[in-house]
């Protein structure tokens, strides 16, 4: 069996809970020269800029402590930049989902938590 790097294995945990949860995947790992975001979904309400974070069980920070608000601005960028491209009536909204994985199988997650609007862009939603 082929290895899996830790963070596409996150990803595809990820997408994989998201599509359960009733989302539709509208794009992953889009780039732009702001930076990247990991997936792209939506449902019925909102559009959701989604950074995966991935740590195994022996790590010292949470997942979600590594979503910086260096890491923030650069997913707010891009996904200002994805909306300008692709329009959508869909309320935007920044979520992070914190996999700690299993340390002998990053397939397999221990657990796995979706911190929808985990951040906000403050008066910066003017911009949408």
């Amino acid at each position: 069996m082929a290895r899996v790097s830790r963070g596409a294995a996150g990803e595809v945990m990820a997408a994989r809970y998201l599509r359960k949860k009733g989302y539709t995947l509208i794009a992953a790992n889009y780039r732009t020269r702001f930076g990247e975001i990991d997936i792209i979904a939506a449902d019925k309400k909102y559009i959701a800029f989604v950074e995966v974070k991935l740590r195994s069980g022996a790590a010292i920070y949470t997942p979600e402590e590594a979503v910086t608000p260096l890491k923030q601005q650069k997913i707010v960028k891009a996904a200002m930049q994805y909306l300008q491209l692709h329009p959508s009536d869909l309320q935007p909204r920044f979520d992070v989902i914190a996999i700690v994985a299993d340390d002998r199988d990053p397939m397999k997650a221990r657990s796995l938590e979706h911190l929808k609007a985990a951040f906000d862009v403050g008066g910066m939603y003017a911009a949408f």
